[in-house]
């Protein structure tokens, strides 16, 4: 589960110490000056803030005193782009990045930290939005992997990647009409590209990237798991890179 953090004066202490708050549920239409404080403190750490009816506050609130505010609270801290590139450079390697395109289930994303680090990644990416932040099921899944592995969350996922791309980064991403991916070159700085569980890299997204890459399957159904997917494309890449 999330940390949640329910209550006006809670919420408004957790956001006026800093504290990373990814998603700020208010009850829709409530007019009063302690909310209005809230959600002006969210708007300046450009928190998303979800305006739900009461019924939906009731739904996730685990105290029963929420007085119309919830707050989804990080487990982790956030990196930054630079903190990811800093770490490949300090190693002396190229930069080889996670980009991960709206997972929205924890023990996928958990999972995937766990292999970035495994294969070397220096650092993942994740959208601000409609994507599972830093949760504490995200932490356990990661099986530690969240305490060595930055995880940088931007708002526009392309903007950022077409920044990389001026910097010398290349992007692969997984999908079933791609090139087998043993047949590509992968080496130098790369960027690896993982979509939805449900419905694969984004148009955008994929558009944006240099190299489509397919993984040839001869079972029965034709997709593989996110995470698994990940983890074929991200250790070939670490053997490309020797």
């Amino acid at each position: 589960m999330e940390n949640k953090i329910e209550g006006r004066n809670a919420v408004l202490e957790a956001l006026r110490a800093g504290k990373t708050i990814d998603k700020l549920y208010v009850l829709d239409g409530c007019p009063d000056g302690p909310v209005r404080t809230i959600i002006r403190e969210a708007k300046k750490g450009d928190t998303i803030i979800n305006y739900v009816k009461k019924e939906r506050l009731d739904q996730l609130s685990e105290t029963g005193h929420h007085q119309g505010v919830i707050a989804m609270a990080a487990s982790y801290e956030y990196a930054t782009m630079e903190d990811i590139l800093e770490k490949a450079k300090e190693k002396g390697e190229a930069p080889f990045i996670f980009v991960l395109d709206n997972i929205e289930d924890p023990h996928n994303l958990g999972a995937m930290i766990r292999t970035a680090n495994l294969a070397g990644a220096h650092g993942v990416i994740i959208p601000k939005r409609r994507a599972v932040g830093l949760t504490s099921t995200v932490a356990r899944t990661s099986a530690g992997a969240i305490n060595y592995t930055p995880v940088a969350k931007v708002t526009n996922l392309k903007q950022t990647m077409e920044q990389l791309k001026k910097e010398g980064m290349w992007f692969v991403c997984a999908d079933m009409d791609g090139t087998p991916y043993y047949q590509m070159d992968l080496k130098g700085p790369m960027g690896l590209v993982i979509g939805n569980e449900g419905e694969g890299v984004s148009r955008l997204i994929k558009e944006t990237c240099d190299f489509v890459a397919s993984i040839p399957m001869k079972g029965d159904i034709d997709s593989l798991n996110a995470s698994v997917a990940a983890g074929v494309l991200a250790f070939e890449i670490a053997r490309q890179r020797g």
